[in-house]
């Protein structure tokens, strides 16, 4: 097998930039190696208007490293308040790539997301009918279903009647983590994909909660069981286009990880192909891996590849830090549990 692997330059189609210092401190981590990313809008207040990620995206680029040429793709925060005409004309303009399906109380800053589903309904119709994606939060918030439960309880009760009642709308079930979701994504034909993220390839429910709380382990939706872990696993290196990758990739201050009342989010930007590369190594899928990073998300939201290239070298195992440093404080990189022979090459 060769040590060495050529990719087309990879997208994320799920980040968290966050914003100010932590802006600062981890957007040169993703433009290291990506071309593209899908940029969350759940700011405090979130990113809800045409005109607010207009200047989010400015925001981002003044925080890029000079002479970068990663891309930040936005997305709007979808309100029972939204407006279909500042949707449709951001998306024809170019400025938004998508819109963004929060439940309202499902994750980090999603109080101000949709309880009602009647209420944006007139908005998914126009959504639909202009081609413009749907990024969705797959969970359930009521308090009565388990929290291992919630995203396949979501596709029965919010998601698939959605899709029944919006024909042609085209939806991406963000971060999945069950097998209940990848099934749904092979069966529901045309119009549907899914991303799944980094850390949910590696952990199950065991890595966060035996042993001691790890908090760095701790993300929305939460890792469940090793049998959903492994039908993660086996999709993201199918080949199947519809799988492909969202890193979900959430910085929060050490402080804020490690609290009483912890932050859910798993920081993995700096050393995701890394961590994918030896994955689909295991599989023995390494010729399907720059399908999952840098051609199928882009078949879906239909932008072309990526001109460039990256190659990645294996060899001893890569020394990554335990933290980066930022304006808010120290935000910790997620531990695989497993040595990194593959590095990007400068």
């Amino acid at each position: 097998m060769s040590d060495t692997l050529s990719l087309r330059r990879p997208d994320d189609w799920h980040l968290h930039l966050r914003d100010g210092a932590m802006l600062a401190g981890v957007a040169p981590e993703s433009a290291r190696h990506f071309a593209r990313a899908l940029i969350m809008p759940n700011l405090v207040p979130p990113v809800v208007t045409a005109a607010e990620a207009g200047a989010y995206r400015d925001r981002i680029m003044a925080a890029l490293p000079a002479g970068s040429d990663f891309t930040p793709l936005m997305t709007l925060y979808l309100t029972e308040e939204s407006s279909a005409e500042d949707i449709l004309a951001a998306h024809g303009s170019g400025l938004i790539a998508a819109v963004k399906l929060y439940p309202a109380g499902a994750t980090t800053n999603s109080a101000s997301g949709v309880r009602d589903f009647d209420k944006v309904r007139e908005v998914l119709e126009a959504m639909a009918e202009a081609a413009v994606p749907l990024c969705v939060h797959g969970e359930v918030t009521d308090p009565e279903i388990d929290i291992f439960d919630r995203e396949a309880v979501f596709i029965e009760r919010v998601l698939d009647p959605i899709r029944r009642a919006t024909p042609g709308l085209r939806v991406v079930m963000e971060h999945v983590t069950t097998s209940d979701a990848v099934d749904y994504v092979k069966t529901a034909g045309a119009g549907l994909a899914a991303t799944i993220t980094t850390h949910h390839l590696v952990i199950n429910r065991n890595h966060l909660l035996v042993g001691g709380m790890r908090p760095h382990y701790y993300c929305l939706p939460v890792a469940k069981r090793e049998s959903h872990r492994l039908a993660l696993r086996a999709a993201a290196t199918s080949g199947d286009a519809r799988f492909f990758l969202g890193t979900d990739s959430a910085p929060h201050p050490v402080d804020a990880k490690e609290s009483a009342c912890g932050c859910a989010g798993c920081f993995t930007a700096p050393h995701t192909l890394s961590i994918l590369a030896e994955i689909f190594e295991a599989e023995g899928a390494l010729d399907r891996l720059e399908g999952f990073t840098s051609l199928n998300g882009a078949a879906f939201y239909r932008v072309a590849p990526n001109r460039g290239h990256i190659t990645m070298r294996k060899g001893d195992p890569v020394a990554w830090p335990a933290r980066i440093e930022t304006g808010d404080g120290p935000v910790t990189l997620f531990d695989p549990g497993f040595d990194l022979h593959w590095r990007v090459e400068a």
